[in-house]
């Protein structure tokens, strides 16, 4: 699919209530209840700050889904009705070395399909 930088990516001011509890829930997969807690009370508590897609990814170590994935399409039809998205949730595993997206993964994926240099906002922990 053709790239569409000349499309305005809108954002919302704070991450959307809902992200948290679905942060909670993948993070709950990958560490113990009493570490997800804290967690979850560690990213309501941290300010918005950017990071251009691409270096996500990277970070990420994950693989970009495509547009065939309906989570992706349906965030892809939101930019470009110019509907604004929530900021992603991220968390530094450091003895990992890379940053696990907690909440946003479908968001970061249509964002990349527009334009992998967008700067996104995040809250990371």
């Amino acid at each position: 699919m053709a790239k569409a930088k000349s499309e305005k990516i809108h954002w919302l001011p704070d991450v959307e209530a809902h992200d948290y509890a679905a942060a909670e829930s993948y993070l709950g997969l990958l560490y113990r209840p009493d570490q997800v807690e804290g967690m979850v009370n560690r990213l309501k508590a941290s300010p918005i700050g950017k990071f251009k897609a691409k270096d996500i990814f990277r970070a990420s170590q994950l693989s970009l889904l495509g547009v065939s994935n309906s989570h992706v399409e349906t965030d892809r039809k939101k930019i470009m009705k110019g509907t604004a998205l929530s900021p992603l949730l991220l968390l530094r595993d450091e003895p990992l070395g890379r940053v696990v997206i907690a909440d946003g993964y479908h968001r970061l994926c249509a964002v990349y399909d527009f334009d992998e240099d967008a700067w996104i906002p995040c809250k990371i922990i």
